[in-house]
């Protein structure tokens, strides 16, 4: 399949677009998000968490690492790994991506090597100040058919 991307403005399309796809997790499914500083990272994994039911303030874990947000439908898992370059510390990502939640990793490509195949890979490019690209690679026959799904819905560009 190829690429799904969609144009979002203001962060709250953004968070709209995330929810949507929230309603189509599942256990086990890994997003990953890649995109420089500032691009919406965050902001997609906050619309994630509203989708999920999760009532807590969601945040890049940028010092912490991982993230567990359990009061939603599904947990949610929320991995910033920027700090991790050049790491080849198992620091036990596999509990997260075979576990009953959700795992979200931003600066994915820093632990490729340990990424499960299947997954949904993200990547968000700012257009301006308010726009925003954001472009899913799915990987595996369920996350296909979630984007088909995603692709068949209306969103406003």
């Amino acid at each position: 399949m190829k690429p799904i991307i969609f144009k979002t403005g203001q962060s709250e399309e953004t968070s709209t677009l995330a929810m949507k796809v929230a309603a189509l997790l599942k256990p086990g499914y890994v997003l990953t998000l890649e995109g420089d500083l500032g691009a919406g990272k965050t902001t997609f994994t906050k619309g994630l968490a509203k989708g999920l039911g999760i009532k807590r303030n969601v945040n890049s874990p940028t010092f912490t690492i991982i993230k567990e947000y359990t009061d939603g439908s599904l947990p949610l898992y929320h991995m910033d790994v920027y700090r991790l370059e050049d790491s080849d510390e198992d620091l036990g990502f596999d509990e997260y991506f075979n576990g009953n939640g959700v795992t979200v990793v931003e600066w994915a490509h820093h632990i490729e090597d340990q990424l499960p195949l299947k997954r949904l890979d993200i990547k968000i490019i700012r257009s301006g100040d308010d726009h925003r690209e954001i472009t899913f690679h799915p990987k595996g026959s369920e996350y296909v058919e979630m984007c088909k799904e995603l692709s068949n819905e209306s969103f406003s560009n």
